[in-house]
């Protein structure tokens, strides 16, 4: 009697399971049209039908990081659950159809899992670089497309993908060939067309819209990274660096020059200034000063060189701990800006290529004169000497020669590299510009 009883528990588990199993394919197939809807329902709901664009900038940088996990969810589900209809159609039979019509299932129509297929290629197809002509009719059992075939005509075999790989590969070559109108003139019908839409104004909105947005954003993050550094540089200074090393170096202790550079400054200060009191005696009419008098100044200037030179030697510390406290802030803007990087990156490709031949060689003439020129080792010298004394260094020569020899050249081969590689490809009549002004 235990024997029934328990086939009678086991065997309504055993149909439920096998029910699953025969229900896996519209069960996938459904998922996956679930998430392409939410992609398509983002899709028109904010970005206006268009593909979701994740460096646009349209949004603010939150709204635009839950657009992007919003899309990589679905994307996921989607073509996991397209992989899972794929295994299990493979699996699938006649047997497995005739088992679940007994079992009170009904598929849906190979023209309803065309149509769903077909929408889910179209959606997830944008998001990815490989090529997205998918062949949906493969996912379908060739035999249920025989039977939906018209009865008045000749069911066509299913197309295998080598005979799909070759007529595109005939497509395309039909498209390469040079066709019979010229591309001036096809360029014109095209054009017409355009400005003869109904929804060539919206076009022309939006597009303005978008480029207005664009160049928001692209000089607005150009003043960040120039004006939050500084700042930063300033408001740090002030209220931490300061303190904390006027506290820690104290005036007497402290020495008044951090190099021997700094000393030999001092001394020809004072020098000079000896010799404008001597000039003095010498052409004015007054009483001449006698030594003591001249031994009092010359030691009132000394302790004025020497209150100098401390507080830049002090300054040149706070400088050093400033710079670094600026560095990070850029460093931080430009980790939480990658979105908005993209959309400077864009904007300043549309006005460089925007600009004319003339143009681009000009600026192309005026960048090499100024740093890789030959007059550009005069100008490196002094930004080298600025950024030592800026931080309190010795200018050492042996290093700004060897840089000055070295740091131009390499700059210039990597800017003919690119005038070679990339500019030569992009726009050849600038280049050839470019050349003929050089000359």
């Amino acid at each position: 009697m235990k024997i029934p009883i328990l086939s009678q528990k086991v065997y309504p588990f055993l149909l439920s399971a096998y029910r699953w199993y025969l229900l896996t394919p519209e069960r996938s197939l459904d998922a996956a049209y679930k998430a392409a809807l939410e992609i398509k329902l983002v899709e028109n709901e904010h970005f206006a039908g268009n593909k979701i664009e994740i460096n646009s900038g349209i949004y603010s940088n939150s709204v635009m990081d839950y657009f992007e996990s919003v899309l990589k969810q679905q994307l996921k589900i989607a073509r996991m659950r397209l992989t899972e209809f794929r295994a299990s159609r493979w699996f699938s039979n006649e047997s497995h159809h005739r088992a679940a019509r007994k079992t009170g299932i009904e598929y849906p129509t190979p023209s309803a899992i065309l149509e769903k297929l077909n929408f889910i290629d179209q959606v997830i197809c944008k998001y990815h670089n490989l090529d997205c002509e998918v062949n949906s009719l493969e996912l379908v059992n060739p035999l249920q497309i025989v039977k939906v075939t018209p009865p008045n005509s000749q069911p066509s075999a299913p197309k295998l993908p080598s005979q799909n790989q070759e007529q595109n590969q005939k497509k395309r070559g039909k498209s390469d060939t040079v066709g019979i109108l010229p591309r001036s003139l096809l360029g014109t019908i095209s054009r017409l067309q355009v400005e003869l839409d109904p929804n060539a104004e919206e076009d022309v909105i939006k597009k303005f819209r978008y480029n207005q947005r664009r160049s928001i954003i692209a000089i607005r993050l150009i003043l960040l990274l120039i004006i939050v550094p500084l700042l930063t540089h300033q408001i740090s200074k002030i209220l931490v660096v300061s303190p904390l090393v006027n506290h820690f170096r104290s005036e007497e202790t402290a020495p008044i020059f951090l190099n021997l550079e700094m000393e030999e400054e001092a001394l020809l200060e004072m020098q000079r200034f000896e010799e404008k009191i001597k000039f003095k005696n010498l052409i004015s009419g007054a009483p001449r000063l006698s030594g003591e008098e001249m031994e009092m100044e010359m030691e009132e200037k000394a302790h004025e060189i020497a209150e100098q030179f401390r507080r830049e030697s002090a300054n040149a510390i706070k400088n050093v701990f400033s710079d670094i406290f600026s560095v990070g802030a850029f460093i931080y803007l430009l980790l939480i800006s990658k979105p908005s990087i993209m959309v400077l990156k864009d904007f300043f490709d549309d006005i460089v290529y925007g600009l004319s031949d003339s143009a681009k060689a000009f600026i192309i003439i005026l960048f090499t004169d100024v740093f890789v020129g030959f007059h550009s080792p005069h100008g490196w010298e002094i930004i080298l000497e600025s950024v030592s004394r800026h931080w309190g260094l010795p200018a050492n020569r042996d290093f700004i020669f060897l840089f000055i020899a070295t740091f131009p050249v390499i700059l210039d081969t990597i800017f003919k590299y690119w005038i070679f590689r990339y500019l030569n490809r992009i726009s050849p009549s600038a280049v050839a510009t470019y050349r003929n002004m050089n000359e």
